[in-house]
């Protein structure tokens, strides 16, 4: 009996989602508690980790790693975590790093990979959202409004414009705009 695309897709999404749950938590719960000027510094030496991934997946042709599903579910758990964890502490949903795992350990297409990284950061990033709400965390928001309008008019015409710059401009400009800011951070006072 044949079974359909979404059973054999189900493992990698549970395997994942369950762990980032965790880690985010775990991240939230660390940043929360994190001394400023050491959260400075981890969110700057994760930029320059990202602005790196960046480059290179962008830039090499990456093959699955091929491993056994006996050490894919260790892998994927471990991937999960530390994607809920990077996730909370810096605030993203985590798709820049789902989509590479999903293609890179559990061999998916790359637009399977997409989808199934919504699946996953959403229900992460609440599990995120739901324990920095615990700290009063969001206080800051309504206490610096014209910033928060500011950054989501910004959120919203950069996806607007989304396609309209070619990968090799995007890729890099980002990979900059990262490494720019990684350096700010660590040097903010």
């Amino acid at each position: 009996m044949e079974t359909r695309p979404g059973r054999r897709r189900r493992p990698v999404a549970v395997n994942l989602l369950a762990d980032s749950l965790i880690g985010a938590w775990v991240g939230a719960s660390w940043a929360v508690r994190m001394r400023s000027t050491t959260l400075y510094k981890v969110l700057a030496a994760l930029m320059v980790l990202m602005a790196a991934a960046l480059v290179v997946t962008h830039t090499t042709a990456l093959d699955t790693l091929d491993l056994p599903l006996w050490a894919q579910i260790p892998a994927g758990v471990v991937a999960g975590f530390g994607i809920g964890v990077v996730a909370a502490i810096m605030g993203v949903a985590g798709g820049e790093l789902l989509i590479p795992t999903i293609v890179l350990l559990f061999g998916e297409y790359i637009k399977t990979a997409g989808s199934l990284s919504l699946l996953i950061s959403r229900p992460t990033m609440l599990v995120a959202f739901a324990r920095y709400s615990r700290d009063g965390s969001f206080a800051v928001l309504g206490a610096n409004l014209r910033f928060t309008t500011v950054m989501a008019v910004g959120a919203l015409l950069g996806g607007l414009l989304l396609g309209v710059f070619p990968n090799p401009v995007l890729v890099p400009a980002l990979a900059v705009i990262l490494l720019v800011s990684a350096v700010k951070l660590a040097h903010h006072e």
